[in-house]
């Protein structure tokens, strides 16, 4: 479902000239997955989100969502995927209803396949209570379950994380992570980007670690601990970030 090859994205700095900021990085992701990519902040992780979601083109290696070539076929690519980030805007003077519809028809949803597909997303993620309130007027859980709800829309066969909870209360976060489990369960590829430990062992049915570019170590949760004989995730991940 995901194929990431020796994908490596570099940046031309003034100062420091080429950038390195993923570096030969490789990973498969299959349906019905949870695949967690574990770093500090600067690590890559969002750099290889932004290839996965086509908003950066790799500058070698290949990365394949569904099939698709993120540089052939780009538009293909963004059909399959839904992106949610902790910075996701919501639009103020757009109601959640409003907001959630748009996405939609941008996916080429239309009359009653797009209102009974709302219908459904509204109905789980718990959002009749504030359909129709405007973006302005918002909390933080409601503009995140929004949130989840646009990315979701089109029923995309993978979805794409990016710190999602970050900023987040407990209460909201915990949601979230609900929400991702059952979309794992309802089959979906999932790539979850994130640099808390406690969310990598609740949700992740894989992880790779991720420092200065790099995939330091990659495996499940139950793998990693054997073959560095660490049972504590944190230890771990200090002694291979470090």
């Amino acid at each position: 479902m995901i194929l990431v090859d020796n994908l490596t994205k570099t940046f031309r700095d003034l100062r420091r000239g080429e950038v390195v900021a993923v570096d030969r990085v490789s990973f498969e992701a299959q349906p019905g997955e949870v695949y967690g990519l574990l770093g500090p902040n600067g690590a890559g992780k969002t750099t290889t989100m932004r290839v996965l979601c086509t908003v950066l083109k790799p500058s070698s290696g290949r990365v394949e969502l569904a099939g698709y070539n993120v540089l052939t076929h780009p538009g293909e690519v963004r059909q399959h995927i839904g992106f949610l980030s902790a910075s996701t805007a919501i639009y103020d003077r757009m109601s959640a209803w409003e907001l959630v519809e748009y996405f939609g028809r941008l996916y080429g949803l239309e009359g009653e396949r797009l209102r009974a597909r709302m219908e459904e997303i509204f109905a789980t993620l718990r959002m009749n209570d504030f359909r129709d309130v405007l973006g302005a007027k918002m909390s933080t859980g409601m503009r995140q379950k929004v949130s989840i709800a646009r990315a979701t829309v089109h029923d995309p066969p993978i979805l794409i994380f990016d710190e999602p909870t970050l900023g987040l209360d407990v209460l909201v976060a915990r949601a979230v992570l609900e929400n991702i489990e059952r979309l794992r369960e309802q089959g979906k590829c999932i790539v979850y980007s994130t640099h808390i430990m406690r969310e990598v062992e609740k949700i992740c049915d894989r992880v790779a670690i991720v420092s200065r570019g790099r995939i330091q170590a990659s495996g499940t949760l139950t793998e990693l601990r054997d073959q560095y004989g660490q049972d504590d995730l944190e230890e771990l991940f200090f002694a291979l970030v470090s």
